[in-house]
């Protein structure tokens, strides 16, 4: 199994994330902001990872530290669990409608960690969630898991729908790009590593 527990701890934040990438989507996640549990269970239950989350962060600052600091540790997970990445699909996409809203996710395990965002959310917040963490939460799990992600948002109105679409997306692209692939041998680079 291609599992990977790690704690964090800062000043703002104490986090301890369990990830498996061969799991069936069960997901257990407590991060004391409602909306953001919410779209990590729908990321680990449409990418089939099972996923425990706990964390206690500076919630009376605002959640930012908090949605940040999961996906950095979150990153940090994939890239563990990962390991070698021998015989990894490595590529893969896919696309969410989520009623109005249709999002694109497509990934690249290359170990160059970035996130490329296009997603104009028009309204500031979703409830109480600044739907800019949004941006925040991809970037620390890309940089962090060596992840090249794209997301780009083809259609959308309602805000909730189109982060919603975007967490369900990340996690089927990552899914498929994590699976292995038995005609795969090695490493899946020209470069010989990743």
């Amino acid at each position: 199994m291609r599992c990977a527990t790690l704690s964090r701890a800062t000043q703002e934040t104490a986090i301890t994330i369990s990830l498996n990438l061969d799991g069936a989507g069960q997901v257990d996640v407590h991060t004391g902001v409602g909306f953001f549990d919410h779209m990590l269970s729908a990321f680990g239950r449409h990418g089939l990872f099972d996923l425990k989350v706990q964390c206690e962060g500076d919630l009376e600052v605002d959640a930012h530290h908090t949605v940040e600091d999961v996906g950095i540790v979150l990153g940090d997970c994939f890239a563990a669990a990962l390991g070698s990445k021998e015989s990894v699909t490595r590529f893969a996409q896919a696309m969410v409608p989520m009623d109005e809203a249709l999002v694109l996710s497509v990934v690249d395990i290359s170990g160059r960690g970035e996130l490329f965002w296009e997603v104009p959310i028009q309204v500031p917040q979703v409830g109480n969630f600044d739907t800019q963490l949004g941006h925040e939460f991809f970037a620390g799990l890309a940089r962090n898991g060596g992840i090249t992600l794209h997301m780009r948002e083809i259609a959308g109105e309602n805000a909730h729908h189109i982060l919603e679409a975007c967490f369900k997306a990340a996690g089927r692209a990552l899914r498929f790009a994590c699976e292995l692939d038995s005609r795969v041998s090695g490493i899946p680079s020209t470069k010989g590593s990743l």
